[in-house]
């Protein structure tokens, strides 16, 4: 395996966070990361890696994937991969996209391994998400937390409701700053996102998010009062009337006590009778 300290010598770059940039440089942390699909029997053969940056992971990913795709928005290390993994581009293994990630074209892959750039890292998820492909991802450790928290807690919020929405998901590994180059200012996480259907059923799904945010917005007044000061947000021309319809046992509870199926069926009841703007 490459040596990552070696890949960014050779690359000449020096992580700026100023612009996102933090090279993971941890050797076993890089070969743990594709284990967390082989435990799942993911499907390797069309791997996806967001922010190559120097190519440490892309050249683990190489060992276990029969194809791998990378996406990178810097121009100076999109032309180092290419440099670097000209063989394995030469070969059909390896293809080296520039650009950012939220814009371009993504491949047809088959599973995610990526250190995500934390700025746009939520941004990026829910783009993979719809996609419906096993994903391992690099978060900031309290983002990772949110995406897995369970109602009743203090870090459950949309965050939660829309990331196990798509998938079941798991923190798996923490990291600790020191593994990255230059270290970041806070800790951070991989989570592993493995696709399935949810147990409850949603006809519209971009209204579903959106009521899940808006009554997110109020979190600590009661769905009866969220549902009624979120209407700009929801889009809903009559809430009142959701409020009517509703039960009052839901409409007692705060949006951090209930359930994601909770949730897709008050958002049901309020495209029935709440005469939703887009509908």
């Amino acid at each position: 395996m490459r040596d990552p300290d070696g890949l960014i010598a050779r690359a000449g770059v020096r992580g700026d966070p100023d612009r996102d940039q933090h090279f993971l440089v941890d050797d076993r942390v890089l070969d743990r990361l594709p284990t967390y699909l082989e435990e799942i029997d993911a499907d390797t053969s069309h791997l996806l890696e967001i922010g190559g940056g120097t190519g440490a992971l892309t050249d683990r990913l190489l060992a276990i994937g029969d194809e791998v795709t990378v996406v990178e928005r810097d121009r100076e290390l999109a032309a180092f991969l290419h440099e670097e993994f000209a063989a394995e581009i030469d070969a059909g293994e390896l293809t080296v996209i520039e650009g950012d990630a939220l814009d371009v074209d993504l491949p047809d892959f088959t599973a995610s391994v990526s250190n995500l750039p934390y700025g746009v890292s939520s941004e990026i998820a829910f783009r993979l998400f719809p996609e419906k492909k096993p994903l391992v991802l690099m978060f900031q450790q309290e983002f990772a937390e949110r995406m897995v928290a369970e109602p009743g807690t203090s870090e459950y919020g949309r965050l939660s409701v829309s990331s196990q929405h798509y998938a079941d998901i798991d923190l798996v590994e923490s990291i600790p700053k020191e593994a990255f180059s230059p270290p970041p200012a806070v800790q951070s996480a991989v989570v592993r996102a493995v696709p399935r259907d949810p147990d409850y059923a949603v006809e519209n799904e971009a209204f579903f998010l959106r009521f899940v945010k808006a009554l997110f917005t109020q979190r600590r007044k009661t769905i009866r009062n969220a549902i009624r000061n979120t209407a700009h947000i929801s889009g809903l021309a009559e809430p009142e009337a959701v409020v009517d319809a509703a039960d009052e046992d839901v409409l007692r509870k705060r949006a951090g006590a209930m359930a994601p199926a909770e949730f897709a069926a008050l958002a049901q009841l309020a495209r029935d009778v709440g005469e939703p703007a887009d509908e």
